[in-house]
């Protein structure tokens, strides 16, 4: 494949995404790296694709081509184009009704990914969607591995991490259970049919890993802290799961320290990881995981 004839999609920050069209056909091209060591990265992409296509809505998988470290070569996954709008650019133009009618949608969405069981948490390290092992025995030892990376924290809102880190980890407890993990689920990876407000597609599936029931949940509500929205989230996730807003939201803002604490240590790599920074601060600070983010 000509990589010089794909054009670049927007909203990403890895500039991997990119726009093919063949005899009026088009089709979206995933460029994978071809580090040592994650030669089945398009592959574990595109089985997880299969995996939830008619559960969820996702594109159709078309081609996949393993990265060849040896010689240099990318690893390539193909997938049918599917219309919408990003749903971080759909969002701030919609009134509370429509915040309202795309939350209990995406409340129903996390709730089927929190439905669809894994025998324990991991990484996918292959194919066959086999899972790994983190390396690290819950929430507090995961940041202190982190924390050299961390040197801008003050010595307070470390402190503050820690114990929230450990009533964290106590609560995430109560829900042993694992399940499909999207691991980037926030409006830029969600399309939406702007005058339906239908969701179309669910994106970028590079972080889908097994773990906690609550953190796809605690990532969509991360920054979308509007009432309306956050409300209808949290209502049509009871509704599925059967776990009320004030279990289901701190459940949430626990298992989304995970993601912080990693995105925080890449605080320059993008706005988001930044936005992610000045949170995990926050919350730092004040020892409170609900404190509202930071603009």
């Amino acid at each position: 494949m000509d990589l010089s004839s794909l054009t670049p999609l927007e909203g990403g920050w890895s500039g991997r995404t990119f726009l093919a069209e063949a005899v009026g056909e088009r089709s979206v091209v995933r460029v994978y790296p071809p580090v040592a060591g994650a030669g089945d990265a398009a592959e574990i992409d595109a089985a997880v694709l299969r995996l939830v296509r008619g559960l969820v809505p996702v594109p159709a998988v078309l081609e996949v081509r393993p990265a060849r470290p040896e010689v240099e070569q990318p690893g390539l996954l193909v997938t049918s184009f599917v219309a919408g709008a990003r749903g971080d650019e759909v969002l701030p133009t919609l009134d509370a009704a429509g915040l309202a009618r795309v939350g209990a949608v995406l409340g129903g969405l996390v709730a089927d990914l929190g439905g669809m069981p894994m025998l324990r948490p991991g990484p996918f390290v292959d194919a066959a969607l086999s899972v790994g092992d983190f390396g690290v025995d819950g929430l507090p030892d995961f940041l202190e591995e982190r924390l050299p990376l961390l040197g801008h924290l003050s010595p307070s809102e470390v402190d503050g991490l820690r114990e929230v880190t450990t009533d964290a980890q106590t609560l995430l407890d109560t829900v042993p259970r694992a399940c499909l993990v999207h691991g980037d689920l926030n409006p830029k990876n969600l399309l939406l049919d702007p005058d339906s407000l239908a969701l179309t597609a669910v994106l970028d599936w590079e972080f889908a890993h097994a773990g906690h029931p609550f953190t796809d949940l605690g990532n969509l509500l991360r920054f979308e802290r509007q009432p309306a929205f956050e409300e209808a989230v949290l209502t049509a996730y009871a509704a599925r799961r059967g776990t009320p807003p004030e279990r289901a939201l701190p459940l949430a803002r626990a298992a989304d320290l995970w993601a912080l604490v990693d995105l925080a240590t890449r605080r320059g790599a993008n706005p988001v990881a930044a936005r992610a920074d000045r949170l995990l601060r926050a919350i730092g600070r004040t020892r409170d995981p609900g404190v509202d983010p930071p603009a």
